[in-house]
């Protein structure tokens, strides 16, 4: 049963959207997979016309359906957010991002033999192996910092159902992936989710992401009373959330042990919401074009908000 969970996608706040577009399209080389503008938010307008009003924006090397990609949520009256130590990185495999960061003058740091690490705008760790990309998915874990390596590799391999791959005591870390290997759908295997103990408490800042994984509709109320049963966090219960003109999904969002967030999204909506938008990439463009929120807050003398 739980091999048809699939590890969807990670979130990330950004300020500076123009530049993180450039960074996932130029230097990574990811498309923009869709882009969705949504008015509301707090209605109260202590940013003036830009608060409450926000953006998403999917990246990836290919669709939802068989790639890990980025959401990146930006807030039109939030300029920075504050780092944590929780989100340890993203590895990606392609040798052409390398090549793209040095041609554009973005930095890069050589750690290893062929890794080297980069940095999205807003302070994200980026690794690239520096290796011909492969043909179904570049993107090859999310590393995140826990402060108990047993209690995690419990609570997302016992109670969410992954499967560990490897254990490695000398770094302190776990891999664990949502795919069996005998799986017939299997395209080598989908992004992994390394957990790496970093022997302290856990800090989110106010950068805090998530990681969204599907599974069919059918489990979400199971995986809820689960988590109710073992007393773990539960930050929204079973809930169904709109995009305008397009598919409603159901989600439950947890929270593990160290307050990293999961949700969960029914998978049958979650393929009709997560189709390709050809247009993605067009409308990211022109909300950027039409995005007015610099100078608003320059004219009124006003800095935008960090969080």
């Amino acid at each position: 049963i739980m091999a048809v969970r699939r590890a969807l996608h990670f979130v990330f706040k950004v300020g500076d959207r123009a530049q993180t577009a450039k960074f996932y399209r130029d230097v990574l080389g990811m498309k923009v997979l869709r882009h969705e503008e949504f008015e509301e938010g707090c209605k109260a307008t202590c940013n003036g016309p830009y608060d409450g009003k926000w953006s998403k924006t999917m990246v990836g090397f290919g669709p939802e359906d068989d790639h890990f990609v980025t959401e990146l949520t930006y807030n039109y009256g939030v300029g920075e957010y504050q780092l944590g130590n929780d989100f340890l990185g993203l590895t990606l495999q392609s040798s052409q991002a390398v090549s793209n960061a040095k041609h554009q003058g973005w930095p890069l740091t050589k750690v290893g033999e062929a890794l080297y690490l980069t940095h999205a705008p807003g302070g994200y760790p980026f690794y690239l192996m520096d290796e011909e990309q492969p043909p179904n998915d570049p993107v090859q874990k999310v590393c995140l910092a826990v402060s108990d390596l047993q209690r995690s590799t419990h609570y997302w391999a016992t109670l969410l159902g992954m499967k560990v791959m490897e254990r490695n005591e000398e770094k302190k870390t776990v891999q664990l992936s949502t795919q069996k290997k005998y799986q017939y759908r299997l395209r080598i295997f989908r992004c992994k989710l390394e957990l790496h103990d970093i022997g302290g408490a856990v800090d989110h800042g106010t950068a805090f992401g998530r990681m969204a994984f599907s599974c069919p509709r059918e489990q979400l109320p199971d995986l809820e009373a689960l988590m109710k049963r073992e007393n773990q966090k539960i930050l929204t219960p079973l809930v169904s959330l709109d995009t305008p003109g397009k598919a409603t999904v159901e989600v439950v969002i947890l929270a593990d042990p160290d307050g990293h967030e999961i949700c969960f999204v029914g998978d049958e909506a979650f393929r009709q919401l997560s189709k390709l938008d050809p247009k993605g990439n067009d409308l990211l463009d022109k909300a950027m074009a039409e995005d007015k929120s610099n100078e608003w807050f320059a004219k009124h003398n006003r800095q935008k908000a960090a969080a």
